[in-house]
């Protein structure tokens, strides 16, 4: 028995909503934790007069933090490939 074959166009490709949605979110991901632990880095520093100490934490949170919410949009884009 043969395997059938979808006909021609009928398989769907990724659109470009979902490759700007997909851009959109990474965006979010990495770009709001900067901003929030860097901000708040920066206050602590003010606050408790220890410049960059919490500056550079804050950052270094938000790398982590941001390349685990990259890691998870890759892992579920790949499992629903």
């Amino acid at each position: 028995m043969m395997p059938s074959v979808p006909p021609p166009g009928s398989v769907k490709q990724p659109s470009l909503f979902l490759s700007l949605r997909l851009a959109w979110s990474l965006g979010y991901i990495i770009a709001i934790p900067a901003v929030v632990f860097g901000l708040g880095g920066a206050w602590l520093d003010k606050y408790l007069g220890t410049s960059p100490l919490f500056l550079l934490l804050g950052f270094a949170l938000a790398v982590g933090l941001s390349g685990l919410g990259v890691y998870r949009k890759v892992k579920e884009i790949s499992g629903a490939a």
